[in-house]
């Protein structure tokens, strides 16, 4: 009986860690993507930016202006515009199912209209996994209030 239960429980451990890798290795998989879209955005490789957005993606900006993934991928490649820079930090995942939140800051530098900016976000973006793919289904831009 007791070699029942510690098989038992060994089994369940067993389990619930793969689980957990498997977790894991999905919120690994995300932040990898979340670096991949961000890279492209700022060399314009708008083939690889696309694959990583779901048809149905909407963005909101900080101003509170929204843009499907056709507004959002004209608006990222506009001749006037040049990013210098684009990183993120502190980046959380959360994974839920075949569902990825992930927060953190963003910041970008660069020009628009020979004017110079320097942004400074939170953000949120939903990945979502259709047919094994992780694709990005939502993002949200937010200036932080001060204090």
């Amino acid at each position: 009986m007791r070699k029942t239960l510690v098989l038992m429980l060994v089994c369940l451990a067993g389990s619930f860690a793969s689980a957990q890798a498997q977790q894991k290795s999905d919120a690994d998989k995300v932040e990898e993507l979340e670096l991949t879209l961000m890279n492209a955005y700022k060399e314009r490789h708008v083939e690889v930016f696309a694959s990583l957005l779901d048809d149905d993606f909407v963005s909101t900006f900080e101003d509170g202006s929204t843009y499907s993934k056709t507004g959002y991928l004209s608006f990222s490649v506009t001749s006037s515009s040049h990013v210098d820079l684009v990183e993120m930090s502190d980046m959380k995942t959360r994974v839920h199912g075949h569902t990825a939140i992930v927060t953190g800051w963003y910041h970008e530098k660069g020009q628009n209209k020979g004017e110079k900016y320097d942004y400074h976000d939170r953000f949120t973006d939903v990945w979502m996994k259709k047919d094994g793919k992780w694709l990005l289904i939502a993002s949200h831009y937010a200036v932080p209030m001060k204090q």
